[in-house]
């Protein structure tokens, strides 16, 4: 039996069931269809193992990495970003996001990454909305002003690592008024990405509003070959599928919801099957996840950097349960531990009712 083609949707021969139950990307066979959001801050070696222990997610990528951070690194202290940490030993597949507008040092990095620490994919990001990656540096989703720069950007690294996958995560457009997502991802298809990932709303938006699915189906509709992976709004495993059949995407990518509910990629997953969701964890599992994570961060990095870390991680996870805000003031004054672990056990112990995602999200920059 032949394999599919490059970015061919993998789907069940029930007509009646839509679903996409893998995607290729590449070589490789990303099953299933959903990726975890590269979000700076969060989506650490600590939070990449949680979701690998729930279970349900195709593929996981780290948090952006700077190029030209990367060089300098390694070029005065011979050192590598603490981003990178953990990628060499987890199990595979797993992607790196770089960023940057230079072709030469990303295609630099690029090599480095797969050379040395043999990544499954490399993500270029051309989606961060922040000012200091945008107007500070001129990169990020600001690249989306300039097409072919973008073009030049993907076919050096592409021409670099190849084999390996080279993907594009990307926005509608630097503004309303500059919605360049098609013709941004028919230059990635060109220039020889295998993918592009999609948020639906423009950098100048940030986190405000809604992310426009329509305009994410027009992107899809716009290339040839190459899969395209909607982002933006996810609060349910319900929503992942929903917009997956809805607008005929090849796969979900989800980012802040995974922050609150850890366990929405194995919700989604069995929806795709078509099968019933395990029920959430209990919350004397959610507790296990909490300090298993929590214990990681300080063999990596030390108590206090962990902590730091932790308490970011925490006041996500927490949010939307009745009396979150309560005990988000209080693990902001604590230091120990042992406290806030202690603190979050009491808190999950008393709080049993589902978690309500209804309300719209906090500003948690993805990458």
């Amino acid at each position: 039996m032949s394999q599919p083609a490059e970015g061919t949707a993998i789907r069940p021969t029930c007509e009646t069931n839509p679903a996409i139950l893998a995607v290729r990307i590449g070589p490789l066979e990303i099953s299933p269809p959903l990726f975890q959001a590269p979000m700076a801050g969060y989506s650490n070696y600590a939070f990449r193992q949680l979701l690998r222990r729930l279970g349900g997610v195709g593929l996981l990528c780290t948090e952006m990495v700077s190029a030209r951070g990367f060089l300098e690194l390694d070029r005065r202290y011979g050192k590598l970003p603490e981003r990178l940490w953990g990628v060499r030993e987890e199990p595979r597949p797993v992607a790196v996001q770089i960023w940057d507008n230079d072709p030469d040092k990303l295609a630099q990095v690029a090599e480095r990454l797969v050379e040395d620490f043999h990544v499954s994919a490399l993500d270029i990001n051309f989606g961060c909305p922040a000012e200091q990656i945008t107007k500070g540096v001129a990169c990020g989703a600001y690249l989306l002003k300039d097409p072919e720069l973008v073009g030049k950007i993907v076919s050096r690294v592409v021409r670099t690592v190849s084999p390996v996958p080279v993907t594009a995560k990307m926005r509608l457009g630097y503004t309303d008024h500059q919605l360049t997502a098609c013709e941004v991802a028919r230059v990635v298809e060109q220039a020889g990405g295998s993918a592009v990932f999609v948020h639906g709303r423009t950098a100048q938006q940030k986190y405000r509003g809604r992310a426009n699915w329509e305009r994410i189906a027009e992107v899809k509709a716009a290339v040839q070959r190459i899969p395209v992976i909607g982002n933006g709004d996810i609060r349910s495993a319900v929503d992942a599928v929903n917009n997956l059949q809805r607008y005929r995407l090849d796969g979900v990518m989800i980012g802040r919801a995974a922050l609150s509910r850890p366990w929405i990629f194995r919700e989604a997953s069995a929806l795709l099957a078509g099968k019933t969701p395990p029920p959430e964890p209990t919350p004397e599992e959610q507790f296990d996840l909490i300090r298993e994570q929590y214990e990681v961060l300080i063999a990596q990095f030390g108590i206090p950097k962990a902590t730091i870390l932790m308490k970011q991680f925490l006041c996500r996870f927490i949010a939307f349960r009745p009396g979150s805000k309560h005990l988000r003031v209080n693990i902001l004054h604590l230091s120990e531990p042992h406290e806030i672990l202690e603190a979050v056990r009491r808190f999950l112990l008393a709080t049993k009712s589902p978690i309500n995602v209804s309300n719209s999200f906090a500003s948690t920059r993805a990458d």
